[in-house]
């Protein structure tokens, strides 16, 4: 036993020495980085006009083209020029009374809506971008326009559809436009 512990104390001793001796080591070298980042501009979206119907008569359906300059449903978004969005409208299938005693019908055809990505919110005047395509299925590369303003306008139509029994007064829905940045 103690040859076994003589031993292992010789050869701690003798690693000990190795690494004590000059050049019996390699160099070591320590390098500083960065990590970094650069938060771009926020993503805001703004309902601008409201998709209005006006007056409606009992029993006479009546529509909005999405390029109504006084009664289209305009929604700019505003962010990072170039920057891809992602968009989602969440789209109502009514119209209620405020006390909700009455509803009315709401439909959105495959041409109601436009996107414009050249900064402008004036849907008669529209720029370049997607005109008249589905609110329901809207392009998948959708970006933020370069133009100053940095935004991107989405046009609303649609068509109401009261019954000939509708009750009189004022009728709303919500109409909901989710934007996101897509990391493109």
């Amino acid at each position: 036993m103690n040859k076994k512990r003589f031993s292992l104390s010789l050869l701690a001793l003798a690693l000990v020495a190795l690494l004590l001796l000059p050049g019996s080591h390699q160099a070591q070298e320590v390098a500083n980085g960065l990590a970094i980042a650069n938060v771009l501009t926020g993503l805001s979206v703004t309902a601008v006009q409201d998709l209005d119907f006006g007056d409606v008569l009992q029993g006479v359906a009546k529509s909005v083209p999405n390029n109504d300059a006084a009664n289209s449903g305009v929604f700019v978004i505003t962010g990072q020029p170039g920057a891809g969005v992602s968009v989602y409208i969440a789209l109502p299938a009514y119209l209620a009374t405020p006390t909700g005693d009455d509803r009315m019908n709401i439909t959105f055809g495959v041409t109601d809506g436009s996107i414009d990505s050249t900064g402008n919110s004036d849907p008669s005047a529209f720029g370049d971008g997607w005109p008249n395509i589905n609110p329901f299925a809207l392009p998948n590369n959708l970006t933020i326009g370069s133009a100053v303003p940095s935004q991107t306008a989405i046009f609303l139509g649609g068509r109401v559809i009261p019954s000939i029994d509708q009750l009189s007064g004022p009728y709303s829905a919500e109409v909901i436009v989710t934007v996101a940045y897509t990391g493109s």
